[in-house]
């Protein structure tokens, strides 16, 4: 799915930062009275009314100055424009319009992109002295205040009526495989080799990749949309405003893909970014496969791999359900046995289990290892089926599930997996009450 991004502009100190965290719901950017706090870029992906939308933050756009900063916020904020499917040129409804607003609305006129003008800090919504913006000829100001929240909400319907539907890929029966990692572990490398053909800028310059590339392929009757991805730093690490618009991209590409390849240097180990990148795509519902790249390169001892893998399971359980390919792009080693892997786990993907096949195996699960008992009450779990695919998710039906202790869940979600495997693939549980509301 293709999530529409929107963000925010203008001067400094205008409150972009604080309206972001508003819309967002908690302080991911830093809010400060000082002017050009918001150097960094930060970006969220945020829900109203069953829409889904990226919202980027942006540093404040001064004065035609020279100093090496302001020179990279507008560069920046010029990458943002260049990403956007909405803008919000955010301005001081106090201050009232300044000569810089002005230019900044040229700027986006310019752009060709659909823009707002917010009008922040109108903390009462009868002050009129917004009204002063439509002397920017830029359409009807919309008047808010990060500080207290006063008509955030109409901010939001207004952005939801102007912001493109959430779209799908053109072939929706083609299966998205999305290659992520970090920088330079040889993503662009491994899908030339798996292709046969060169079509990807490969260097040894990390962060070659700069965009999210779609390269088509079949395989045995079957459409793949390979996606190479920029690498993700930590985030305190990505400081060029390319980079930060590249992990932008990755977070995109894992949100429109049914598959995540998460490529590993071998030589370099399992990086703690590696795991977040991995748990992001598994807590999104996607499907997992680990390449560990440069295998060739890697010293070997005694059953290498399978401590690799053992080791991995340590430090991040659910990718003890996640199969690992032990590869090297450079010779083409293992390279093709991921075709058959992404195969099998897209299958493992959509199974479909009975209900009375569940039933019976959550009989027989409960038989083993009844559920304790939390504070006198009986636990009693009844029935259960599986209610999705893609990710699997099975509901059970029980009498006190809000009771249920989390090691027994982890019971149930082992035993399962023992009979069904959903390899590479996160496995759902949830659970219902009688006539109640189903919980994670």
């Amino acid at each position: 799915m293709n999530i529409p991004v929107i963000a925010f502009v203008g001067r400094p100190n205008v409150g972009k930062s604080a309206l972001f965290n508003r819309i967002i719901g908690h302080d991911k950017a830093i809010v400060s009275e000082e002017a050009g706090t918001t150097r960094d870029r930060h970006f969220a992906l945020a829900e109203w009314n069953g829409r889904k939308f990226w919202l980027v933050d942006t540093g404040g756009l001064t004065e035609d100055s020279r100093l090496p900063m302001d020179v990279e916020i507008r560069r920046q904020v010029a990458q943002a424009i260049e990403e956007a499917d909405l803008l919000l040129m955010v301005a001081d409804a106090q201050v009232g319009v300044h000569p810089s607003d002005s230019r900044i609305v040229d700027l986006l006129r310019k752009s060709g992109k659909p823009f707002m003008v917010v009008a922040n800090k109108v903390d009462d919504p009868r002050e009129t002295d917004y009204f002063e913006f439509y002397r920017l000829a830029a359409g009807e100001p919309f008047p808010v205040s990060a500080a207290n929240g006063k008509s955030s909400g109409d901010l939001l319907d207004a952005i939801i009526e102007r912001i493109p539907a959430a779209t799908g890929d053109e072939n929706i029966e083609a299966l998205r495989v999305a290659v992520v990692g970090r920088p330079n572990v040889g993503k662009s490398s491994f899908i030339n080799r798996l292709l046969g053909e060169s079509r990807l800028v490969v260097s040894d310059i990390a962060g070659t990749t700069r965009d999210s590339i779609d390269t088509p392929f079949t395989y045995h009757g079957q459409d793949i949309i390979f996606v190479d991805t920029a690498g993700l730093r930590r985030q305190s690490k990505v400081d060029d405003g390319i980079e930060f618009y590249s992990a932008l991209r990755t977070r995109r590409a894992i949100d429109r893909a049914d598959i995540c390849i998460l490529m590993i240097d071998a030589v370099e180990g399992l990086h703690n970014q590696d795991l977040k990148i991995a748990n992001m795509a598994w807590e999104q519902g996607r499907a997992l496969i680990v390449i560990v790249n440069k295998w060739d390169l890697k010293e070997k001892e005694n059953n290498t791999a399978a401590k690799f893998e053992e080791e991995a399971g340590e430090k991040a359980p659910f990718l003890k359900y996640v199969p690992f390919v032990f590869t090297s792009a450079l010779t083409g080693q293992r390279v093709t046995k991921v075709l058959d892997l992404i195969l099998e786990v897209n299958a493992e993907r959509h199974k479909r289990i009975s209900t009375s096949q569940v039933n019976e195996a959550l009989r027989d699960i409960v038989g083993r290892r009844q559920p304790p008992q939390a504070a006198g009450f009986e636990i009693k779990l009844n029935y259960a089926t599986q209610v999705e695919t893609a990710p699997p998710t099975i509901l059970i039906f029980g009498n006190n599930p809000d009771l249920l202790q989390e090691h027994y869940v982890r019971y149930l979600h082992n035993c399962f997996r023992e009979v069904w495997g959903f390899t590479g693939n996160p496995l759902r549980l949830t659970f219902k009450r009688k006539g109640g509301a189903p919980r994670e």
